[in-house]
C-alpha cells in the first residue's frame, strides 16, 4: 500500500463518508505516537496536520534522545528513570532510529556549574542504574582534565577539572515521525497532511463530534465526523481549543524558542556529543554535537511570544550561541560566517509543569536529610559496588520527599497534559519526544474507555512497547548487525558502501523496499534518486523543503552539496506532481525563501 499523493486522494474521499473512531488533529510526535496505537488497535483513525507531517516543532528539536541527566543535580530520579525506561522503548520499535552515542560532559570550576567532580560521577552511577546501563561498553566513567583535553583539545583549558562520560542517543526526530505517520497508514489509518481545522463540529448535544477542516492545496473545505477527537497540536493547543466553541479549559502553553546552529567540521571539531555550562551563571547548558562531517551546537531556552508557524533565529540567538562556543572554545573565533545551516523551533511547554528538557526544571524540592542520605549511600556505593541496595534505599526515601513526587492525574508523563473539555475534546500536550510513545498509551486508554463507556465499541489496545514502527523490523539488539546486511542489498545494486549504511540507517527494514525504486534521476545520484523517489511514492512528500527538509536533512546537514542537487530536486517533482511552469515557480522560490533563511542570508547582510 503506497503512502502517496494519490493515496492521500483516496483518504480524503474516504473520511468524507466515514465516521470514524478517533480524529487526531496535529501531525508532530504526539500525535504520530497515538495514530500508530490507535489504528494498530483497529479504531478508524483519522489524523490531520495542516502542515508537513513534523513541520513544527517534531522536527526542530536538539535530534537527541536525551535522559536528562541535569535533573539528577536536584535528585528528581524519578524523572530521569521515566526517561531513561522510555528510551529504551523508543529504541526498541524504532531500532533504526535512536542510536547510542555517549555524551562528554566536561566539568569547571565556575560560579553556577551544574555538577562538581564528585556529584557527576554521583549523577552518573545513579543514571547508569536508572538507565539499567550493565555492560561496559556504555557504562559511565570519569575523564582527568589531561583526558579530556587529549580527547577535545579545543576545549578551554581554564578551570576544567575533568569530565564524564555516560550513555545518550542521538535521534533523527523528523524520521521518527514519518515512520510511526506510515505504519498507522499501514494499518488502515487515514494520515492527511496540509489539512487544516478551520472549527470544530458539535451534535445536537453539543458535544464534539468531527471537524471541519481544509485541504491546503485544493482549498476545499470538507467535514470529518468522529466519535472522538484528540487535540495534539503541541504549541498550538490552544489555538485549537478557540476553535472549540465549547472549550471550557483556559490556555496552557508556555512555548519557549530553541536555536541551533551548523559549522563545518573543520571549524569546530569534537569527536563526541558534548554537554557542558554556558559558564555564564545562567542556569543553562548547550549541546555541541557532530553529524555527518558537520557541527552543531544549541540550544536557547527563551520564552517566545511570536508567530507559532514561523519562529525565527534572531542576531541575539546567534550573538549569545556564538559567545557560549567560542568561550568554551577559544581558539576557533567562530563567526555568524561560519553558520552553514540554522533552525529554530518551539518547545510545547505546559505553563504549571516548570522547565524543560535540556535545562531541568523545579520539579519538587529536596530536604537537606534526604540529599545527605544519598550523597553517603553513593559514597558507600562507590567504594564498595555490593552496596548498590543502600542507594536504592535512599532514592526511595528521596522520591517519597519530593513534593511532586507522583504525577497529578492530569499528566501522562513528566511535562505533559491532558484533558477533557465538557463537550469532550481531548488535549494531550507537553512532554518530551522520549515520552510520546507512553503519552500515546495514557492517552490511548482514555480513549478506548470512551469508546466503550460512550459508544459501546470495544478494542482491545496493542502492546505499544513491542510494536515498531515502519522500518523498525530490526532486532533492537542486532541492530549493528541488521543495518550492515541490509546495507550489503543496496551495494548489490551499485551503491558504495558509505551511501549503502547511510540509506540503511535512514530506511531500516523498508530499505529493500526502497531499493526498487532505482530509476536514476537526471542530475542526481543513485542515492539521491532512490531517496527521492522513494518518498514521492511512500512518505507522501508533497514539497522539494517537505523532502530536503524533513524526510532528510539535507538542508541542516548536507548544505555544501545541496546547490548541486536542488534543481533536478525541483524539477523531478514538477515532473511528478505535473506542475505549471507557475508552480514550479513558485516551488522553487519557497525553497529558495527557505534557504534563506536557514543560511541567515539577512543577518549575514546585516538586515
Amino acid at each position: 500500500m503506497t503512502f502517496s499523493y494519490e493515496s492521500r486522494k483516496q483518504g480524503i474521499e474516504k473520511a468524507k463518508n466515514t465516521t470514524a473512531d478517533l480524529l487526531i488533529i496535529g501531525g508532530g510526535i504526539t500525535g504520530a505516537g497515538v495514530a500508530i496505537q490507535a489504528a494498530a488497535s483497529g479504531m478508524k483513525t483519522v489524523l490531520v496536520e495542516m502542515q508537513d507531517f513534523a513541520e513544527g516543532t517534531s522536527s526542530r528539536s536538539t535530534k537527541l534522545v536525551h535522559g536528562g541527566i541535569r535533573y539528577l543535580k536536584t535528585f528528581d530520579v524519578e524523572v530521569v528513570s521515566d526517561t531513561v525506561k522510555e528510551r529504551a522503548n523508543v529504541q526498541r520499535v524504532a531500532p533504526h532510529i535512536p542510536k547510542p552515542d555517549p555524551m562528554l560532559l566536561p566539568i569547571y570550576d565556575e560560579p553556577g556549574a551544574t555538577f562538581n567532580l564528585f556529584s557527576v560521577k554521583v549523577a552518573m552511577d545513579l543514571y547508569d542504574r536508572l538507565a539499567n546501563v550493565s555492560d561496559t561498553t556504555y557504562a559511565n566513567y570519569m575523564l582527568s582534565k589531561e583526558e579530556v583535553l587529549e580527547r577535545e583539545p579545543q576545549l578551554n583549558q581554564d578551570k576544567l577539572l575533568g569530565g564524564g562520560v555516560y550513555l545518550d542517543f542521538r535521534n533523527n526526530d523528523s524520521r521518527l515521525v514519518i515512520e510511526n505517520i506510515k505504519r498507522a497508514h499501514e494499518d488502515g489509518g487515514i494520515m492527511l497532511s496540509k489539512v487544516k481545522v478551520v472549527r470544530v463540529l458539535h451534535d445536537k448535544e453539543g458535544k464534539a463530534c468531527g471537524a471541519k477542516v481544509e485541504d491546503c492545496l485544493t482549498g476545499e473545505q470538507f467535514d470529518i465526523q468522529a466519535r472522538v477527537v484528540i487535540n495534539t497540536t503541541g504549541p498550538w493547543s490552544d489555538t485549537v481549543r478557540e476553535m472549540d466553541e465549547n472549550n471550557d479549559l483556559p490556555d496552557q502553553m508556555r512555548p519557549t524558542k530553541g536555536v541551533h546552529l551548523v559549522v563545518d567540521k573543520s571549524r569546530l571539531s569534537v569527536p563526541q556529543p558534548t554537554y557542558f555550562d554556558t559558564g555564564k551563571n545562567d542556569g543553562r547548558m548547550v549541546f555541541v554535537v557532530p553529524r555527518e562531517g558537520k557541527t552543531y551546537f544549541g540550544t536557547t531556552d527563551t520564552d517566545y511570544t511570536g508567530d507559532l508557524k514561523h519562529p525565527t533565529v534572531t542576531q541575539e540567538d546567534v550573538d549569545y550561541l556564538l559567545e557560549i562556543v567560542n568561550g568554551r572554545y577559544p581558539d576557533i573565533h567562530l563567526t555568524i560566517d561560519d553558520i552553514e545551516s540554522s533552525w529554530a523551533g518551539l518547545r510545547p511547554l505546559i505553563s504549571a509543569n516548570g522547565g524543560s528538557d535540556y535545562n531541568g526544571g523545579n520539579n519538587g524540592s529536596l530536604s537537606e536529610a534526604g540529599f545527605t542520605q544519598i550523597v553517603d549511600a553513593v559514597k558507600e556505593y562507590l567504594a564498595d559496588s555490593s552496596k548498590k541496595s543502600e542507594v536504592e534505599k535512599a532514592v526511595k526515601k528521596a522520591d517519597a520527599s519530593l513534593a511532586e513526587g507522583t504525577l497529578s492525574t492530569s499528566q501522562l508523563s513528566r511535562g505533559s497534559s491532558f484533558d477533557r473539555s465538557k463537550d469532550g475534546l481531548l488535549t494531550l500536550a507537553g512532554g518530551k519526544i522520549t515520552d510520546y510513545r507512553l503519552m500515546a498509551e495514557g492517552a490511548m486508554k482514555h480513549i478506548q474507555q470512551i469508546l466503550k463507556e460512550e459508544f459501546d465499541q470495544s478494542f482491545e489496545l496493542v502492546d505499544s512497547i513491542n510494536y515498531p514502527v515502519s522500518g523498525g523490523d530490526i532486532d533492537p539488539a542486532k541492530v549493528d548487525q541488521e543495518i550492515a546486511e541490509l546495507a550489503k542489498k543496496a551495494e548489490a545494486i551499485g551503491l558504495n558502501e558509505e551511501d549503502a549504511l547511510y540509506l540503511a540507517n535512514l530506511y531500516g527494514s523498508n530499505l529493500p523496499k526502497a531499493l526498487t525504486y532505482n530509476d536514476l534521476i537526471e542530475g542526481l545520484n543513485l542515492r539521491e534518486s532512490i531517496a527521492l523517489n522513494y518518498a514521492l511514492n511512500e512518505e507522501l512528500v508533497l514539497t522539494p523543503v517537505d523532502y530536503l527538509l524533513r524526510r532528510t536533512n539535507h538542508i541542516l546537514f548536507f548544505r555544501d552539496t545541496l546547490d548541486e542537487v536542488k534543481d533536478a530536486v525541483v524539477n523531478k517533482f514538477a515532473e511528478f506532481y505535473d506542475w505549471t511552469a507557475d508552480e514550479k515557480a513558485a516551488m522553487h522560490q519557497q525553497l529558495e525563501t527557505v534557504l534563506a533563511e536557514s543560511d541567515l542570508t539577512k543577518l549575514k547582510k546585516g538586515e
